[in-house]
Order: structure tokens, then sequence, then C-alpha cells
């Protein structure tokens, strides 16, 4: 008993047909004139400036977040001295707690970089941002309770809501529903 071979499947090649091609160049808005005579620009590059900033973003914080846990962890006095002015803690238990904790954040950090999940980069800059606040607040009452200024601890403050800011406008933008055209 013979078996009958199924049709061989037919492959629609709308690319290479010159209308369909300029519908999909007319949706994406690049290249060619409308009826008004406009030229339309390509309306991906904004986006991908974004992405690409994004990106570079999320790789200054993970190497900022590495530098800092290490150093916190193998030179703790120098750390806790370069923030505060004083005199080095007795204990170093705590700033190296502290860089082991950095130092899990910037593992995230890191694998969140390779990824294109939205999801998981939004999470990941919202844990920054929750960081960055923590720090910033556990930094000023700090200051507050002790009385002095601090150069380097003004210098964190300000760099601190900065990097607050920044994250939370990645944030949102990463979740935000592009607009229709």
């Amino acid at each position: 008993m013979a078996t009958k071979q199924p049709p061989p499947l037919m492959k629609k090649h709308s690319q290479t047909d010159l209308v369909s091609r300029l519908k999909t160049r007319k949706i994406l808005g690049v290249g060619g004139e409308d009826d008004d005579g406009e030229v339309h620009r390509s309306k991906l590059t904004l986006g991908s400036l974004f992405s690409l900033l994004r990106r570079v973003w999320q790789l200054v914080s993970a190497i900022m977040f590495s530098g800092v846990a290490i150093m916190a962890l193998a030179f703790p006095d120098q750390l806790y001295d370069a923030v505060f002015d004083e005199e080095p803690v007795s204990s170093k238990t705590p700033v190296r707690l502290y860089g082991g904790a950095l130092l899990s954040i910037s593992l995230i950090m890191w694998n969140a970089l390779y990824t294109a999940e939205k999801v998981v980069i939004r999470w990941t800059l919202l844990t920054e941002a929750c960081y960055f606040a923590v720090q910033f607040l556990v930094t000023t009452v700090s200051l507050v309770e002790s009385g002095r200024i601090a150069t380097g601890a003004v210098l964190l403050l300000v760099s601190r809501a900065l990097f607050i800011l920044i994250s939370i406008y990645y944030y949102y933008q990463v979740g935000r529903r592009p607009k229709k055209v």
C-alpha cells in the first residue's frame, strides 16, 4: 500500500511583493513619501537610543555595585573612612556584610544585563532604586546623628539622589506602552 505524500507547503513571499513592502515600511515609518510629500523618518531610532542608554546604565550600575562590594569585602576600613571621615569602626563585620549584600545585588545586575525580558529589567531597576533610596536614608540619618557633615557623605547623598532618579526613569520607560501610530 502506497502512502500518499502531503502536498508541498506554499510559502507566500509577501516581503518581495512591492505593495506589501511599501506598507511595511510605511508602518515602520522608514523611507518613502506620503501623499503630502513628507518623507518618513525612522521611528525606531529613538527607541534604539533609549535601549542603548538603558543598557549602558545597567552596565555602569553592575560595575559600580561590583566595585564597591569588592572594596567593602577587601578594604572595609578604607571604605568606611572614605564615606564618613571618622575613625574606623571597631568591627569590620558590618561593612563586610554590606559588601556581601552588594555583591549579591551586583550578580543580579550582571544577569539582567543579558536579558531582553521587560519584567526582569524592570525588577532589576526597581531593586536598584530601592537600594539607593535606603542608602540615602541611612546615610542621612547617620550624618544627622553624628552631627558632622563629611564631604564624601554629601557627594554620596547627591550621587544617590541622582541614581534614584535615573533608575526610576528607566523603570517607568521600560514599562511604558509604545504609542500607536
